[in-house]
């Protein structure tokens, strides 16, 4: 993993903690959350305050995520809007966390520059025996406030200020009035500067957790279904439809019946031709690896040059989307791609919809060879099968990642899955074309 590391590829746009006073407000947070302190003087810390370097020290990285049900948080600066959440249970966390950040951004400026802010993303479940425990995390609250109790005393002392103002006797309410005293000592004039943060309830519906091998639940659709990454769970739950990632005609039929993904082929406005091409090259640089090839310093002509040398041995995944290739390049006959077919999935995206991110991780999940959406889509499944790789791949596809991604992160996300706040867009193609192609049209003249 160093290689990921040192290329910014892993733990990268963390925040980085070394101040003494910045460290002296984390170790105070850390003590009132967990009842411990870090010996470190110099850390870095994710959206929600986990460090990596005070996981290894403590030989825990889930101490801010007891039983990975109800992640707590610390809160140095703004800044850790941008950062991204480490060890995630849920994909929903970076969401629910962001959201609660920016609806509060000038609130957590405020109370950030005299002390950390700490909290936690509660629900009613703090176990999770068995599967069906998931769908009682439905709304998530966020308790937030700082380690001095700026907020609570804020809200109190308003309390006493609406009481002073509306009681006939609060004039002469000599003990009200000191409390608000002393209140006001710490919190400041809350009628000019109100310390109050809002937006604090979460609806938790689709979402993928890593418990229980990795589930994607989508409960909220016409059409609902669980997907295990691993074994499928067992036990009495509140969806009928349990598939795993062998059940590929099931899962299409559920990605078609809640109309979730669209081929990449009938996206106007991106290069379909080179998006195809891409993934084919990744599964040349599988497969070559696989078989000890080296590709350290492989170009594009290269890896070319290793598709015509395994051209008899490679998976299945290269032979339809070749065939796609050619038929988008208007050189071929329509290939008949079905749900069966092993590169079903590598020809479809999500479309732009509320869950296109969790969609799109799904995806990942079943077209692993295409190391670049895994990358950006599922990082924790990325990082299980780096660890798999040859050193060979391991260089290649750090390289590629430097070189093609980081360049421009917001230009590749936009080339491959579109821009978050696009309508949708769909070419027209006429019934006597899908008649002689298929139901996928054609992207255009090229």
């Amino acid at each position: 993993m160093k290689r990921l590391i040192r290329h910014g590829l892993m733990f990268g746009n963390l925040i980085e903690v070394s101040s003494p006073v910045m460290v002296a407000r984390y170790n105070r947070a850390l003590k009132h959350q967990t009842g411990r302190e870090t010996t470190l003087t110099e850390f870095y810390i994710d959206m929600t305050g986990y460090s990596p370097e005070i996981g290894d020290e403590f030989g825990d990285d889930q101490y801010l995520n007891q039983n990975g049900c109800n992640r707590q948080f610390i809160l140095l600066t703004a800044d850790q809007k941008t950062a991204p959440v480490l060890n995630a249970k849920f994909s929903t966390t970076q969401r629910i966390l962001r959201r609660f950040m920016e609806a509060n951004s000038a609130q957590i400026f405020a109370l950030t520059a005299q002390d950390a802010v700490g909290g936690e993303l509660l629900n009613s479940v703090y176990d999770l025996p068995d599967a069906a425990a998931l769908f009682d995390i439905r709304n998530i609250t966020v308790e937030a406030d700082t380690t001095q109790s700026h907020v609570a005393n804020a809200e109190e002392l308003a309390e006493m200020i609406t009481e002073f103002k509306t009681s006939k006797d609060g004039w002469w309410d000599d003990v009200l009035i000191a409390k608000m005293i002393g209140l006001a000592k710490k919190t400041g004039d809350v009628t000019r500067h109100p310390v109050r943060l809002k937006s604090r309830r979460f609806v938790q519906e689709n979402m993928w957790t890593s418990h229980f091998g990795g589930l994607f639940v989508f409960q909220n659709l016409d059409h609902p279904a669980i997907i295990a990454a691993g074994e499928k769970p067992t036990g009495r739950l509140p969806i009928k439809h349990v598939f795993d990632l062998n059940d590929r005609n099931s899962i299409a039929k559920f990605l078609q019946l809640n109309d979730l993904v669209e081929p990449i082929v009938k996206v106007r406005g991106i290069d379909a031709t080179g998006i195809i091409q891409q993934k084919m090259d990744f599964i040349v640089i599988d497969h070559a690896t696989r078989n000890g090839d080296d590709l350290r310093g492989a170009t594009r002509r290269d890896i070319r040059a290793l598709a015509r040398r395994h051209a008899r041995d490679l998976p299945k995944e290269f032979d339809g989307l070749s065939a796609m290739l050619r038929w988008a390049e208007g050189g071929g006959k329509w290939p008949r791609i079905t749900s069966d077919h092993p590169a079903y999935f590598y020809t479809v995206r999500a479309k732009n919809h509320d869950n296109r991110d969790l969609v799109n991780m799904l995806l990942a999940e079943l077209t692993r060879m295409d190391i670049l959406q895994l990358f950006i889509c599922h990082k924790e499944r990325f990082y299980k099968e780096y660890a798999t790789w040859s050193d060979s791949k391991k260089d290649f596809v750090v390289d590629f990642l430097v070189s093609e991604y980081q360049a421009d992160k917001a230009g590749a996300r936009d080339a491959l899955f579109g821009r978050q706040d696009a309508p949708e867009r769909h070419e027209h193609v006429s019934e006597r074309k899908i008649a002689r192609v298929g139901p996928w049209g054609r992207i255009g003249d090229r």
